[in-house]
């Protein structure tokens, strides 16, 4: 599995906002999800640089739900102080011991690290011939590396049977992923990361909604 480069997404993509990715024959809506899993992968996989609030800065959305959250979060990049959003990104997700919210499967479906969820998930991987390779050091049940996973099987980088992304989210994401964004948008402390979790709640619901709808 690739580490996340949002930069280097966003920027191999037009100037109207049309995400940059390598994807055999995805359509823009898959394209646009695909995005959207990998910018959410980026922001909870390690604390943001300059670059990327820049980039967020510029970008925006339409009057729907999802891209008014969109909005938001350009506007709370457009004020945001990098020390401030390296600091929320701290607190919130790594903490000292622990951070305030967890970021792994495991945690939010068991209340423990390390347990039958992400035995379920590496069964998973190793079923769609999906290997994590370098990037992060972390288990694979944590949000960010689900969610790279769920960007490579929308947009067509994995070559898998039709259907396995929803196989993927409804197995390891849905269960839980919103209730994890939902703690990131409900957190008072912070402002960026509140918006970044009122973006991944959005999502995530109109993905589970999507995909019951198709079923």
């Amino acid at each position: 599995m690739r580490s996340v480069e949002l930069l280097r997404e966003v920027e191999a993509g037009s100037a109207s906002g049309a995400p940059g990715l390598m994807a055999g024959g995805a359509d823009d809506v898959d394209l646009l999800r695909a995005h959207l899993y990998d910018l959410l992968a980026a922001l909870t996989g390690r604390e943001p640089s300059d670059d990327i609030l820049s980039i967020l800065a510029g970008s925006g959305g339409d009057e729907n739900p999802l891209g008014k959250a969109c909005s938001a979060l350009a506007r709370e990049a457009a004020n945001a102080a990098l020390a401030k959003v390296k600091r929320e990104y701290f607190d919130l997700f790594v903490g000292v011991g622990r951070g305030e919210v967890v970021l792994h499967a495991s945690y939010y479906l068991t209340g423990f690290l390390n347990e039958r969820p992400l035995a379920r998930i590496r069964e998973d991987l190793a079923r769609l011939g999906i290997e994590a390779t370098g990037g992060m050091s972390e288990p694979e049940d944590h949000v960010a590396l689900l969610l790279e996973t769920m960007a490579g099987l929308v947009s067509g980088r994995f070559e898998t049977e039709p259907g396995a992304d929803r196989t993927f989210f409804e197995r390891h994401l849905e269960p839980w992923a919103g209730r994890l964004f939902d703690d990131v948008a409900a957190n008072s402390r912070s402002s960026f990361y509140r918006a970044v979790g009122d973006l991944g709640r959005i999502f995530i619901g109109i993905e589970t909604q999507a995909y019951a709808l198709d079923a």
